[in-house]
C-alpha cells in the first residue's frame, strides 16, 4: 500500500512539474517576483559557458578556447606566487588605472617578440627582468654610438601589476626563430601552447587583459587616451590607439534617388539638368571611421643641445605641454652633470596664474613633472622650487636617477643617504639649503678654500653649528642643560670615559638619539676613512697620528625616549651594568651613522648580542648547544673499505704492467 502511495506521489509531483514547465513556455516570461516563487532560485548553469564566450581572442571561438586549455601545459611560478602576487598587487604599486571596452585590453606591439621558452622564462619567473638581460647582451649598442636609454623595464615584476585590475592575462607571442604561441595566467599557475591560428603578428606579442569588475570603471577610450599622454608622452617609440571619429564624406547619390529627383522636376529645367548630369551628383554623410591615432607626437626637445632647438619649437612646446595659448615670458634649458645627471626646461607664463598670491604656500604645486629615460614619474614636489616660484612651469628628465619598483618614488641612493644623515636633520627642518659634498676630493677643496663671495662654509659634521634662537628658546635650552647634567656627567666621567672629549646636547638632531662630532679642526667620517685607505700612510706621520687619535664630541637628543630613559636609569643607580652597554652601544651606533669606523666591530657585536638576550629575556650566562659527536666507528669503516679497493685497484694495474711486459 506504501509503495502506491509513493508512487501517486511521484507521478503527481511530476505531473506537476510539467503543468509549470507548460505555463513557462506558453507565457515565454519569468515571474518578476521571485518571492512569490516557491522555488528557490537557482545557480545559472550557462553562466561558465558565456564567460567562456566572451573571454575568446580574434579568430578563436569558445569551444577552440576551451580546448586550448584542456590540452596546454600546465607550469608554476618560479617563485612563492601567493606571497609575491599579493606583494606586488598591494605593496609595489600604488595606483591601479586602467582602461575600459568590452571586458578586455589589448596591447600590440611590433616589437621582437617571444619564444616559447622566453615566455616560460620571462613570464614565469618573478623578479626576473627580460629587459634588463637584453640590455646586457646590447652592450655592443653603445661602442657604436648608439642609445639604449629608451629600455625601461629592470626590476622584473613590472608585468605582473596586470593582475591590479585584470583577472587573467593572456600574452601571444611570435618571435622570428620560433612559431606563435599562448602564454595564459590567472596569476596562481600559467600555460604555453602553440597558437592555432597560426602567425598572426608576423612578429612582435599582444598582451590582453580580462578585467576586474571593479575595473569597469576605466573602459572608458578617453582613459586609455589620458593615461598614455599622462605617463608615456615623450617615448620615443610612437603609441597608436584604435579610436573613432566622426567625419562628413560626399557620397554620389544612388540611381534610385537620381530617378525620384527626376520624375519630380519639370522638362523646363531640361538646360539645368543637362549641366547637373555634367556634375557628379553627390551628397554629405556624417559616418564613424576608425583609425589608429598618434598619442605621442611630441618630441622631447630637451634631449637635444639647446643650440640645435629652436625658438619656435620652444614656443610650441610649451603651448601644447602646460595648455597655455600665450607664448612663455622666459625659458632656459640647461642639462645638470653630477651624481645625478638630468635635463630640464623651465618657462616663466607670460601672466601669472589665477590666486597666485591668494593660494600662497597652500596650493600644492604640480607644474614640475619628474621623467625618467621620458616616462612620466611623479609631479608631487614640495621642495623642487621654493615657494615663491611656484608659477615656474617645465620638465625634468633623468637616465639614470634611482627608483622603487611602482616607479613612483625614488629608490635608495648615495645622494639620498647624504640627504638622511643625522647632521643635517634640524637644518632641514628649519628650512636652511644645504650643499651635499659627496665625492673624496670635495673635503680638501672646502679646506683650501674656506669662504665664498664674503661668507664661510661651516661643516655640519664638526662642532660650531649654531642657530638664532629667541630669550625663550634660549631658557628652555638652559633648563634641559641643568635637567640632563647628570646623565652628560655620567657620560663623559665614567660610561664613556676613554672614547670622548664630552658630552652635550645637541641642536643638529631631531630624529636621531644622538651623534658623534667631530672638532672644529678635527676630521669628519669622510675624511679619516680618506686618510686611512691612502697607500702611503704608514702610521708613523706625526700630524696624522694627532688628528686620528682626537676625541670626539657625543651630541644626545634630549627629546628622544631612548635618552630620557637613560637620564631616568642612571639616576636611579649610576653602576647599572646594562645602562653602562646601552651608552656604549649607543656611542658606537653613533659612530657608524657619523660615517666613522669602529676600531673593534667583535666588542660591539658581543655587545648587541647581550642587548638582544636582555630584550628576549634569555640568560647572559646561557650557553650554545655543543654538536653531538658521531661514532668513531661509523667514521672509520669507509676508510677502511677505501684502503681495500685502493689495494685492488694497485693490484690490478700491477697485473696489467705484468701482462704488457710479458707481450
Amino acid at each position: 500500500m506504501k509503495s502506491v502511495w509513493g508512487l501517486a506521489l511521484a507521478c503527481t509531483l511530476l505531473l506537476a512539474v510539467l503543468v509549470r514547465a507548460d505555463e513557462v513556455d506558453v507565457d515565454g516570461t519569468v515571474e518578476d517576483d521571485l518571492g512569490k516563487s516557491r522555488e528557490g532560485s537557482r545557480t545559472d548553469d550557462e553562466v561558465v559557458q558565456r564567460e567562456e564566450e566572451a573571454i575568446q581572442l580574434d579568430g578563436l571561438n569558445a569551444s577552440q578556447i576551451k580546448e586550448i586549455r584542456e590540452k596546454s601545459e600546465k607550469f608554476a611560478f618560479q617563485a612563492e606566487v601567493n606571497r609575491m602576487m599579493k606583494l606586488i598587487i598591494n605593496s609595489l604599486y600604488k595606483n591601479k588605472e586602467c582602461d575600459k571596452e568590452k571586458n578586455m585590453l589589448h596591447v600590440t606591439d611590433t616589437g621582437i617578440g617571444m619564444t616559447k621558452e622566453e615566455l616560460i622564462k620571462n613570464l614565469g619567473t618573478i623578479a626576473k627582468s627580460g629587459t634588463s638581460e637584453f640590455l646586457n647582451k646590447m652592450t655592443e649598442m653603445q661602442d657604436d654610438g648608439q642609445s639604449t636609454s629608451e629600455l625601461i623595464g629592470q626590476f622584473g615584476v613590472g608585468f605582473y601589476s596586470a593582475f591590479l585590475v585584470a583577472d587573467r592575462v593572456i600574452v601571444t607571442s611570435k618571435h622570428n626563430n620560433d612559431t606563435q604561441h599562448i602564454w595564459e595566467s590567472d596569476s596562481n599557475e600559467f600555460s604555453v601552447i602553440d597558437d592555432p591560428r597560426g602567425n598572426t603578428l608576423g612578429r612582435g606579442t599582444t598582451i590582453s587583459l580580462v578585467l576586474k569588475e571593479e575595473a569597469s570603471d576605466y573602459l572608458e577610450l578617453d582613459t586609455v587616451k589620458n593615461l598614455v599622454k599622462k605617463y608615456s608622452q615623450f617615448i620615443n617609440f610612437p603609441i597608436y590607439v584604435w579610436s573613432s571619429k566622426t567625419e562628413t564624406v560626399e557620397e554620389p547619390i544612388e540611381e534610385e534617388e537620381a530617378k525620384e529627383k527626376e520624375e519630380t522636376d519639370d522638362d523646363e529645367a531640361a538646360v539645368e539638368e543637362e549641366e547637373e548630369e555634367k556634375k557628379p551628383k553627390t551628397k554629405k554623410v556624417e559616418k564613424t571611421v576608425w583609425d589608429w591615432e598618434l598619442m605621442n607626437d611630441i618630441k622631447p626637445i630637451w634631449q637635444r643641445p639647446s643650440k640645435e632647438v629652436e625658438e619656435d619649437e620652444y614656443k610650441a612646446f610649451y603651448k601644447t605641454f602646460s595648455k597655455e595659448h600665450d607664448d612663455p615670458m622666459a625659458y632656459i634649458h640647461f642639462t645638470a652633470e653630477g651624481e645625478v645627471t638630468f635635463k630640464s626646461i623651465l618657462f616663466v607664463p607670460n601672466s601669472a596664474p589665477r590666486g597666485l598670491f591668494d593660494e600662497y604656500g597652500s596650493k600644492k604645486s604640480d607644474f614640475i613633472k619628474l621623467y625618467v629615460r621620458r616616462v612620466f614619474i611623479t609631479d608631487d614636489f614640495h621642495d623642487m622650487m621654493p615657494k615663491y616660484l611656484n608659477f615656474v612651469k617645465g620638465v625634468v628628465d633623468s637616465d639614470d636617477l634611482p627608483l622603487n619598483v611602482s616607479r613612483e618614488t625614488l629608490q635608495q641612493h648615495k645622494l639620498l643617504k647624504a640627504e638622511s644623515s643625522p647632521f643635517v636633520e634640524r637644518l632641514l627642518k628649519k628650512g636652511y639649503e644645504v650643499i651635499y659634498l659627496t665625492e673624496p676630493v670635495d673635503e680638501y677643496c672646502i679646506q683650501a678654500l674656506p669662504e665664498f663671495d664674503g661668507k664661510r662654509f661651516q661643516n655640519v659634521a664638526k662642532e660650531g653649528v649654531k642657530f638664532e634662537e629667541s630669550e625663550k628658546s634660549k631658557e628652555n635650552r638652559e633648563a634641559l642643560e641643568k635637567e640632563f647634567e647628570p646623565l652628560l656627567n655620567w657620560m663623559k666621567d665614567k660610561a664613556l670615559k676613554d672614547k670622548i672629549e664630552k658630552a652635550v646636547l645637541s641642536q643638529r638632531l631631531t630624529q636621531s638619539p644622538c651623534a658623534l662630532v667631530a672638532s672644529q679642526y678635527g676630521w669628519s667620517g669622510n675624511m679619516e676613512r680618506i686618510m686611512k685607505a691612502q697607500a702611503y700612510q704608514t702610521g708613523k706621520d706625526i700630524s696624522t697620528n694627532y688628528y686620528a687619535s682626537q676625541k670626539k664630541t657625543f651630541e644626545i637628543n634630549p627629546r628622544h625616549p631612548l635618552i630620557k630613559d637613560m637620564l631616568r636609569r642612571v639616576k636611579e643607580n649610576e653602576d647599572d651594568k646594562t645602562v653602562s652597554d646601552l651608552a656604549v652601544v649607543l656611542f658606537e651606533t653613533a659612530t657608524l651613522r657619523s660615517g666613522y669606523m669602529l676600531p673593534d666591530t667583535k666588542e660591539y657585536g658581543d655587545r648587541i648580542e647581550r642587548m638582544l638576550r636582555l630584550s628576549l629575556n634569555i640568560d647572559l650566562d646561557a650557553k650554545v648547544e655543543e654538536e653531538p659527536e658521531e661514532p668513531e666507528d661509523a667514521t672509520e669503516e669507509p676508510e677502511q673499505d677505501e684502503e681495500e679497493v685502493d689495494a685492488e685497484e694497485s693490484e690490478t694495474q700491477k697485473e696489467s704492467t705484468d701482462v704488457k711486459d710479458e707481450l
